[in-house]
């Protein structure tokens, strides 16, 4: 072809073709050409064949061949609609709490969840609060099972999970490992009476009394005669009468209150001021003032939940415990009036020079700083170390 040859393509053939300006020109071997005013079209006569065929298919069939392009206008819609149109699956989810059998929350418990008949089997460890959650959970039968360091395994019932529903679980109780359940036939009175027997009998290194530390969360509150009978079974301990002893020797070898005097005379005014305190903020704190608000003296042992909620918890004892019948956390206004009132009353035999009101206060206060360390422990010592106690190594002794 010469040089002022131009290539174009044909709006339907779809072929290439060459325009030639001379019409007199001689077309190429294997081409055929089109005389017109303004010159010569010049084809090949393979590429022409083949596009003149496919010009003449039916027009279904080109339309058909048009939607199998990728870039023929409306293919997409088109595929798009011949794919049947899936619904996306619906998923649900299961949440519940963990808790132990003195109601604190368990944290870091392993919580199994198994889907029936299927291998479908997930973990999880429980939070903070002992909350848990299961998310993207298809529709079944579903099992739950938590197991927890030093306590024991507890499952959910079956849980029947709807496509896209969500379930709240009842909270899941864990048992206490060591701790001893024992189901009484009797009234509370009587139960109550078991447990002051039990409390009687503990004791830390098997010689200090811990009569006054439950490790029954659940245990029935003390009627006022049982309140009285715990008080004067500690009073007639022989550990109440050497304590007073010991606090007596500090004291007179200090040289605090010297108008008790020296010698084995101002020895035995210490001791007996000593064993007067011990009296009197027993029967008040314990027996008398309980009695009277009906409030419960012992200490709950909590043994679960995190150090920081236990150590806030055994604090919180020495200005609050369990009232009335049903047990809930008021105001431990037996114990601070006893605090104080004992404290009062030791005016009566201590020396004239250390009377007064300042001192009323002081030793109140002493006193319910005390609780609040001999409340930590009984929360994180004294357990191990005491007999009769759940769990204790000194259980079976």
């Amino acid at each position: 072809m010469t040089r002022d040859t131009v290539f174009a393509s044909h709006p339907q053939f779809g072929a290439w073709h060459a325009f030639r300006p001379n019409p007199e020109e001689i077309p190429p071997l294997g081409h055929f050409h089109i005389k017109t005013p303004r010159g010569v079209y010049v084809y090949p006569l393979l590429a022409t064949s083949v596009a003149l065929a496919a010009f003449a298919r039916p027009a279904s069939a080109q339309q058909t061949a048009g939607n199998a392009l990728p870039d023929a206008p409306g293919s997409s819609t088109s595929a798009q609609a011949a794919q049947p149109q899936t619904a996306p699956a619906s998923t649900g989810s299961i949440s519940g709490t963990v808790t132990d059998t003195n109601g604190g929350v368990v944290a870091g418990a392993s919580v199994t969840l198994t889907l029936a008949d299927s291998p479908l089997k997930r973990t999880v460890q429980s939070g903070a609060e002992g909350q848990f959650t299961f998310s993207g959970l298809p529709e079944g039968i579903f099992t739950v099972k938590v197991t927890a360091s030093n306590m024991g395994s507890a499952s959910a019932p079956k849980i029947a999970l709807a496509s896209g529903e969500t379930s709240y679980l009842p909270a899941i109780v864990l048992p206490v490992v060591g701790a001893t359940t024992v189901r009484v036939l009797g009234s509370q009175e009587q139960i109550a009476e078991l447990e002051v027997h039990t409390e009687e009998s503990q004791r830390i290194l098997g010689v200090l009394p811990n009569f006054y530390s439950s490790y029954d969360w659940s245990a029935p509150p003390l009627d006022a005669q049982q309140k009285f009978q715990l008080a004067g079974r500690s009073l007639v301990d022989p550990v109440s009468f050497a304590e007073a002893a010991a606090i007596a020797g500090g004291e007179q070898i200090q040289g605090l209150y010297p108008g008790f005097g020296t010698g084995p005379e101002g020895y035995g005014k210490r001791f007996a001021a000593a064993y007067a305190n011990t009296v009197d903020s027993r029967l008040l704190g314990s027996a008398v003032f309980p009695a009277i608000f009906r409030q419960d003296p012992r200490y709950f042992y909590k043994g679960t939940g995190t150090n920081g909620s236990r150590a806030a918890y055994a604090m919180s004892q020495s200005v609050l415990c369990r009232g009335g019948k049903e047990g809930h956390q008021q105001f431990c206004y037996s114990h601070i009036m006893a605090n104080f009132a004992a404290a009062g009353i030791s005016n009566l035999y201590y020396p004239q020079a250390d009377r007064g009101g300042s001192l009323v206060l002081e030793n109140g206060l002493i006193e319910i700083g005390a609780a609040a360390a001999a409340n930590l422990l009984r929360e994180f010592i004294l357990r191990d170390v005491t007999t009769h106690a759940p769990g204790a190594f000194f259980h079976h002794r």
